[in-house]
């Protein structure tokens, strides 16, 4: 019997959110389960970020919403041409995080599990940006799986000159 039936997952197009989607349709697979995918327009931060009153940033807007509609029809080929059920939502975020629309979402759809990408900031980068995934593990009432980026490149060592 399978543990998880409903996986909700926020995808924003990224390479580290398309990773979370990969995991969570391999884990979709196996425990054939139905997919949510959601995107997050924000709105708020948008706003605040250009210092504007909301007029001016209704081209920035619907830039914003057409680029998440082509992630989530990405994200949807994605998971369908993987044999996973799936269906996407988009949202406007009008005030606060998007970590909370995202809990929110999990319990009116009664997601058993929510996967998302992580860049795994760490240091000023992590406090000056923040972390939805961070938030979302936190306020969350159901597991969440993070999944990371792919490491950077790894350089490799040159031989040591000889003298």
């Amino acid at each position: 019997m399978p543990i998880y039936r409903k996986i909700l997952v926020p995808v924003d197009g990224s390479h580290t959110s398309t990773r979370g989607l990969q995991e969570a349709v391999r884990l979709a697979k196996d425990q054939h389960a139905r997919i949510r995918l959601m995107h997050v327009v924000d709105q708020w931060s948008v706003i605040q970020s250009a210092g504007m009153d909301g007029g001016g940033a209704a081209d920035i807007l619907d830039m914003l919403e057409a680029s998440g509609a082509k992630a989530l029809n990405s994200a949807k080929t994605l998971a369908d041409r993987s044999g996973v059920k799936s269906e996407a939502v988009i949202f406007r975020n009008l005030s606060g995080r998007v970590a909370d629309l995202i809990i929110k979402e999990a319990r009116k759809w009664r997601a058993d599990l929510i996967v998302m990408g992580t860049h795994g900031r760490r240091g000023i980068s992590h406090a000056l940006l923040g972390s939805d995934a961070e938030a979302v593990v936190r306020l969350s009432g159901v597991p969440v799986m993070l999944v990371r980026g792919a490491p950077a490149a790894v350089k490799k060592k040159r031989p040591a000159r000889q003298k």
